[in-house]
């Protein structure tokens, strides 16, 4: 390249940069202020766009515009409540059941476990007065003791798996971690829909077969006020059933039972087109029913254990010791003492030879 044309271009490089600077060292022109701009009216869509420019992926006016109560959008799916998004009620359930429902119904249980725990080391088991006489006594029919251990093994998983849904969160989580918990769960969470209606099914049947023997009668109430001699250790006669198996039969099998029978329906078969508030509230009752069956089962299981002397027996084996039954179910005893008695006297004159004529 010619050093004319060189010199000549690095010349009108230099005016143009000095041109430059003095431009932007000048002072600005003083303009008049324009006029403020009217508020638009407000709308998710106004709202939303400045808060794109203010906080950049924040979609929180567009979210609660769609989450308005009583507002339906438009949905191509069939079902019921499809075009309900967001549902505001559905935290109301989550603070509830993480909240209220499991803070007390939690202590309930570990009171009521402390409670037969303390009683137990004070008491000890309730033994005979009476040494066994070795005479046993039909109790159970077999067909009451499989109705029996239907409904307690099943509701012994159902228990189990439903401690581990509703506390495993604030309790086995921190200890065992995200990935032992998430097996964990899902085996209870199968256990639990697979097991319940066996449980239904178990209940009917129990029903149906031991209502007879718990129907009120005559002395019931003096148990109640002496608490069954549990205390004291007095002797309080009773039927086949006292009034403390009465009370666990009516109100903890067949009240709770149908209670947590007909909630969990509505839980285990949501394509029956049940609104999300109506499974919410399905919800709600469960856990509080579940917490008090549990509660109260503990009582009938010590009972029917460690906490009296013959007890588990006459459930596994379908007898009990005439001491045991005179002891806890005097009168109980004295009708099968009565009918024996008959069946013999009957007996005895059928095989008399009769007087020929």
């Amino acid at each position: 390249m010619p050093q004319s044309l060189f010199f000549r271009q690095a010349c009108v490089a230099l005016m143009l940069t000095a041109s430059a600077m003095w431009v932007g060292a000048q002072p600005a022109t003083p303009t008049a202020p324009s006029p403020a701009p009217v508020a638009a009216p407000d709308s998710a869509s106004t709202t939303q766009a400045q808060r794109q420019v203010e906080q950049p992926g924040n979609n929180a006016p567009t979210w609660r515009e769609v989450r308005k109560e009583g507002q339906t959008h438009y949905s191509s799916l069939p079902a019921r409540e499809s075009g309900v998004l967001i549902q505001s009620a559905g935290e109301t359930w989550r603070q509830l059941r993480n909240g209220p429902i499991t803070f007390y119904g939690g202590w309930l249980i570990v009171l009521v476990a402390a409670a037969i725990g303390a009683f137990y080391l004070w008491r000890g088991t309730m033994q005979l007065h009476e040494r066994p006489t070795g005479k046993l006594i039909a109790r159970f029919a077999l067909i009451e003791r499989w109705a029996h251990w239907s409904m307690a093994i099943s509701f012994c998983v159902l228990g189990v798996s439903g401690l581990v849904i509703l506390f495993g969160k604030h309790l086995l989580l921190p200890v065992i971690g995200h990935t032992l918990f998430a097996w964990l769960t899902f085996l209870m969470k199968n256990l639990h829909n697979f097991v319940g209606p066996l449980f239904i099914i178990s209940i009917v049947l129990f029903f149906i077969i031991y209502v007879r023997d718990n129907l009120p009668e005559k002395g019931d109430l003096q148990w109640l006020l002496k608490g069954g001699g549990m205390l004291n250790g007095e002797h309080v006669p009773s039927g086949r059933f006292n009034a403390g198996e009465k009370s666990w039969f009516w109100f903890g099998v067949v009240i709770l039972g149908a209670v947590m029978s007909a909630s969990g329906l509505v839980l285990l078969f949501p394509n029956f087109e049940q609104l999300r508030s109506t499974m919410q509230t399905a919800n709600v009752v469960h856990g509080i029913a579940a917490v008090v069956f549990i509660a109260m089962s503990l009582g009938h299981i010590y009972v029917g254990t460690i906490g009296m002397e013959g007890a588990y027996q006459g459930m596994r084996t379908g007898y009990v010791d005439a001491s045991w039954a005179k002891e806890h179910h005097a009168l109980w005893y004295e009708e099968m003492q009565t009918a024996q008695q008959k069946h013999t006297t009957g007996t005895t004159q059928t095989n008399v030879p009769q007087a020929q004529h």
